[in-house]
């Protein structure tokens, strides 16, 4: 199973229904908040060049919003 990352805010609509998402799903991730860790802020824009939330890390391919149809294909779901 690829190792999912959301970097997030507390108040980001989009992040809550992404980690609802993975819940629902059963699918374990990490849940990175940017708000209260600079460095992870960091790398979250390193990694994307965006400093909007959600930004997510699936095993390394790297979906910014909450883009349901494109975590669902790198995850191998239907």
């Amino acid at each position: 199973m690829k190792k999912v990352k959301i970097y997030s805010t507390t108040w980001c609509h989009w992040c809550k229904l992404a980690r609802e998402f993975f819940r629902e799903n059963h699918m374990p991730f990490e849940d990175i908040n940017v708000e209260e860790n600079e460095k992870a802020a960091e790398e979250m824009v390193k990694k994307s060049g965006q400093t909007g939330v959600p930004v997510i890390d699936i095993g390394g391919k790297i979906i910014v919003g909450f883009d349901k149809a494109a975590i669902k294909k790198e995850l191998g779901m239907k």
